[in-house]
C-alpha cells in the first residue's frame, strides 16, 4: 500500500467558508436577498473615500438597495489598510449596532472589513491590543482569533481584481514598523461574494489592470508552487487563461462588461489554487516589503516583481512554466516574457525605477524580504538575502 502511494500526487485542498458567489448580475438585485437570507437587519458599510464620492457608483447602489436595513457607511479606509482604520471602522461598526458589514471597493478596503470583524469578535479597540493575533511575520501569533458562534460575517462587493474576496487573511499594514502584518480565521471570508462586472466600470484603469496583473500573480505562482496539485493546477490555469485574455479585451473596450466578467471569473480561479493550499512565493513577498515599506500600491507590486521571479526560478521550473505560456497563447515564448508583454500593453510599471525604488533601498528590501513565509515558499529555494538581491536586480 505505502509503495503504491508513493507514486500518487496527493495533496490537501482546503475547502473555504464561504457560502455563495454570485456573479454576473447586478449588485442592486443581488445584495437585498443575500441580506435577507443572512438574517441581517443593520447593515454596516465600508468603502473608501474616492467610492464615496461618486453620486452613482457601486456604493450608492448598495445604500439604495439596503433601504431600511442599511445602519451606517464608514469609509475612511486608506491603500494598504493601516490598522488605525481597522480599529475605527470597528468603533462604527459598534455605534451603529451592525450584524453584518458590507464592503464595497478593493483588497484595501475588503481586507479591512475582514479585520474589523476580528476586532469586533474579540472586543479590540485600541492597535496595540491587535497585536497578539497577528500572523505571518516574526514573532508570530502567540494567541488563536476566536469567533463567537454569533459572530458578524461579512458580504463584499469587488471594485478591482485583488481577490482579497476569496483569502481568510487580512493583510493590515503597521504603520509604526512599515510592514504588512496578517490576521487569519476561517471565517473572515466572507459569507457572500457578489461579482458584478458593472461595479468595475468607476474604477481607474491603472487600478484595474494593475489588480488585474496581481491576479495573474496568485495564478503563476500558485501553479508554480512547491505545494500545487492536480485539483489547485487546474484552476491556477483557467485563472491564467481567462486574465490573460480579459484584460486586454477590456483595454480594447472599456464598456465591455462580458470582458469583465471574465476576468471577475479569472481572479476568482486565480485566488482559489492559492488560497486551498498551494500558496504563493516570492513575488508576493517581496510586493508586501515594497507596498508596506515603500507605498508601492498593491496591484503595482506585482507588475515590477512577477517577471523578475519568474525568470529567476526558471532555472528550476521551466518545464512547468511551459504550461503557463500555453494557456496565454505562445507556448514558444518563455512565460516571464508574455507576462511582462502584457503589464506593458495594459500601461503599468515594468520594474522597480517606474516605481520610484532607489538602488540604495535593495539591500534593506532583500533583508525585509526574509521575514516573509511567502518567500521561503518560493520554487526556486531562496536561502539568504542574497538570492533576493538577484531577484531585485532581475526588476531594476
Amino acid at each position: 500500500m505505502n509503495s503504491a502511494h508513493e507514486t500518487l500526487r496527493g495533496g490537501t485542498f482546503l475547502i473555504q467558508a464561504q457560502e455563495r458567489i454570485v456573479f454576473g448580475k447586478p449588485v442592486a438585485s443581488v445584495l437585498p436577498g443575500e441580506v435577507e437570507r443572512l438574517g441581517a437587519t443593520r447593515v454596516m458599510l465600508t468603502s473608501s473615500n474616492s467610492l464615496a464620492r461618486l453620486t452613482d457608483g457601486p456604493l450608492q447602489w448598495a445604500e439604495r438597495a439596503l433601504g431600511a436595513r442599511h445602519a451606517g457607511t464608514f469609509t475612511a479606509i486608506h491603500a494598504h489598510t493601516p490598522r488605525e482604520d481597522v480599529i475605527a471602522g470597528a468603533a462604527a461598526a459598534r455605534a451603529c449596532g451592525a450584524d453584518l458589514l458590507v464592503a464595497v471597493g478593493g483588497g484595501s478596503v475588503i481586507d479591512a472589513s475582514k479585520a474589523m470583524l476580528m476586532c469586533l469578535w474579540l472586543g479590540l479597540d485600541r492597535v496595540a491590543a491587535m497585536e497578539p493575533f497577528r500572523t505571518g511575520l516574526k514573532p508570530a501569533a502567540s494567541r488563536p482569533i476566536i469567533a463567537p458562534g454569533s459572530a458578524v460575517r461579512l458580504v463584499t462587493i469587488s471594485t478591482t481584481l485583488s481577490a482579497s474576496e476569496f483569502n481568510p487573511s487580512a493583510g493590515v499594514t503597521d504603520a509604526s514598523l512599515k510592514a504588512k502584518q496578517s490576521y487569519r480565521h476561517r471565517l473572515l471570508v466572507p459569507q457572500v461574494v457578489i461579482l458584478d462586472p458593472a461595479a468595475t466600470l468607476d474604477t481607474p484603469q491603472g487600478l484595474l489592470f494593475s489588480t488585474g496583473i496581481r491576479s495573474v500573480d496568485h495564478a503563476v505562482e500558485s501553479y508554480c508552487a512547491p505545494l500545487a496539485n492536480p485539483a489547485t493546477e487546474a484552476l491556477s490555469l483557467q485563472g491564467l487563461r481567462l486574465l490573460s485574455r480579459a484584460l486586454l479585451a477590456i483595454k480594447s473596450d472599456w464598456s465591455d462588461l462580458q470582458a469583465r466578467n471574465e476576468a471577475q471569473i479569472g481572479m476568482w480561479q486565480s485566488i482559489a489554487a492559492s488560497v486551498a493550499g498551494a500558496g504563493t512565493g516570492a513575488s508576493h513577498g517581496i510586493g508586501y516589503v515594497l507596498g508596506a515599506g515603500f507605498n508601492v500600491a498593491h496591484g503595482h507590486t506585482s507588475c515590477v516583481m512577477l517577471p523578475a521571479v519568474m525568470r529567476w526560478n526558471a532555472a528550476h521550473n521551466a518545464e512547468r512554466q511551459r504550461a503557463l505560456s500555453e494557456v496565454m497563447g505562445s507556448e514558444r515564448q518563455p512565460a516571464a516574457d508574455l507576462v511582462a508583454s502584457l503589464i506593458e500593453q495594459l500601461g503599468q510599471p515594468g520594474n522597480l525605477r517606474a516605481v520610484h525604488i532607489s538602488r540604495d533601498d535593495l539591500p534593506r528590501i532583500a533583508e525585509r524580504a526574509m521575514d516573509y513565509p511567502t518567500v521561503l515558499a518560493n520554487p526556486r529555494p531562496i536561502r539568504t538575502p542574497a538570492d533576493v538581491r538577484e531577484i531585485l536586480e532581475l526588476a531594476w
